[in-house]
Order: C-alpha cells, then sequence, then structure tokens
C-alpha cells in the first residue's frame, strides 16, 4: 500500500486508520515459504506538524519446519510496530539510529515495504516446536522427541579414534 502524507502530515490531530492485508507468500526464508496466510495489518498514523506517528499490529499463520527435528511448526504470529515517519532529516546522524522513517521525495510512504523489513526483522533466528526439543539421532535421524533410539549412544568420531587408545592404553 502506497500512502501519500506529503498534504497531511502539516494537519495537526488528523488520524488516518489503517486496515488493509498483503501478501508474503512468494518471499522464500530459510528455503521455504512460510508465509501461509496474507499479513492482516490494522493500524493508524496520527499527524503532528511536520511529522507523523505509525503504529500497526500484523498478524498471519507461519508454518517453518523445526530447525532440530524438522516437524512442521504452525503459528498465528501478532507483531506491533510504532515508527516516527518525517519528511525530512535535519541532521544526518538522526537517520543513522532507525528511529525515524523519512518519506519519499513526493510525500509517499511504501508501508507493504517498511512493514515486511519489521516483520523479517522480528521472526526468531531459530524456529523450534518446543523449547525442550530434542531433535534427531545423528545415526539413525529419528526424531527423538518420538523416544529413544536403539542407537549406540557414545559413538567416538573416527578421527579421535587414535586418542582413546591413548586413554585406555594400560599403565
Amino acid at each position: 500500500m502506497l500512502l501519500n502524507l506529503k498534504k497531511k502530515i502539516q494537519e495537526e490531530g488528523t488520524v488516518l486508520p489503517i486496515q488493509y492485508s498483503f501478501n508474503l507468500a512468494d518471499l522464500e526464508f530459510n528455503a521455504v515459504h512460510p508465509f501461509v496466510s496474507p499479513i492482516q495489518v490494522t493500524g493508524s498514523i496520527k499527524m503532528h506538524s511536520g511529522f507523523a506517528q505509525m503504529k500497526a499490529e500484523t498478524s498471519f499463520d507461519f508454518s517453518i519446519p523445526c530447525d532440530r527435528c524438522t516437524s512442521q511448526i504452525h503459528k498465528r504470529l501478532t507483531y506491533r510496530f510504532s515508527h516516527i515517519l518525517v519528511e525530512a532529516l535535519s541532521n544526518e546522524e538522526d537517520g543513522n539510529d532507525g528511529r525515524y522513517i523519512v518519506l519519499q521525495e513526493d510525500g509517499s510512504l511504501d508501508v507493504d515495504n517498511l512493514l515486511r523489513e519489521d516483520i523479517l526483522l522480528a521472526l526468531p533466528t531459530k524456529f523450534l516446536c518446543k523449547e525442550d526439543c530434542k531433535g534427531l539421532c545423528p545415526i539413525c535421524g529419528k526424531n527423538l522427541n518420538e523416544g529413544p533410539c536403539d542407537c549406540k549412544q557414545h559413538q567416538i568420531d573416527p578421527r579421535l579414534e587414535v586418542l582413546k587408545q591413548l586413554i585406555d592404553k594400560p599403565e
């Protein structure tokens, strides 16, 4: 959604409601397409003299394999974002910390792009089906959340077999 705030941003107290949806189904993340529903957006943009305060809440269905056991995780995620929108920065250093979002030269704001970046930055770096996920057996590949496997528990890396001989050496 492209909003033009050129004239509105100077109108103190004006509030623009935001309610729409956009799609990220084509976005590839960790080699999968996890966004299984459109992103629902609700919020508002409140105008002040020379700047605006944008508050938005996004919610969507997300499906991705667990990073430890590869079982599919299905979640409904909700994130809240807040931004200060300005037409220009008086000091270039103010823009470096990300506190302000500068509108395009024509006064427009690409809300989809801004919220897409917000969502991707808010997603966790590791996805687990549960906090104490045991993962897969490195030998047979069995999901250890379903119970133990029959593999020998303490197999030694063949590259370290020589060191084991030093430990087991009788004195």
